[in-house]
């Protein structure tokens, strides 16, 4: 899959080392999201979580990704394809600057997204949301996604 391919409205590339900056400044905004998911956001955080992957995934799986409008960092996605599925991709962390929230930019990209991997052939969207974040629960719902369980987290999907 072809990043750009997720958004007709920002310009989306794999995010790499040299973006930790970026990421990190866009993180540290996001106070609400670390209430619930500790710990804050540090450099070697962000580097530790470019590099993770879940069991039986290599790095040609994963798409570490960012959203920019005229240079501007205004989204990540931590997007898996294939996990724990063939035909699921999760979603390990979505996050819009908080410049961009409150404008629906988040439910355009998202949607941009699900259409995409619709057309890849994947049948869902699967992500996990922290216990108790009214902000991350109200998105995810808004965008259609359902809850399938509850475990330490709020498993949820987007059928496709």
């Amino acid at each position: 899959m072809e990043p750009g391919t997720l958004s007709s409205i920002f310009t989306v590339r794999r995010l790499q080392e040299k973006d930790t900056e970026l990421i990190y400044k866009l993180c540290c905004k996001n106070k609400i999201f670390y209430q619930y998911h500790p710990p804050s956001p540090t450099r070697e955080v962000i580097l530790e979580d470019m590099a993770a992957l879940p069991p039986g995934k290599d790095y040609k799986d994963k798409y570490y990704i960012g959203f920019f409008e005229n240079g501007v960092l205004a989204a990540i996605m931590d997007l898996i394809l294939g996990y724990p599925e063939k035909d699921i991709a999760y979603v390990g962390l979505f996050m819009v600057d908080v410049g961009y929230q409150k404008k629906s930019i988040g439910s355009k990209i998202i949607t941009e997204c699900a259409g995409c991997l619709r057309m890849s052939g994947f049948r869902s969207i699967r992500l996990a949301v922290d216990r108790g974040n009214p902000q991350s629960n109200a998105f995810w719902k808004k965008n259609g996604f359902l809850v399938t369980g509850q475990t330490k987290y709020i498993l949820m999907e987007l059928s496709l």
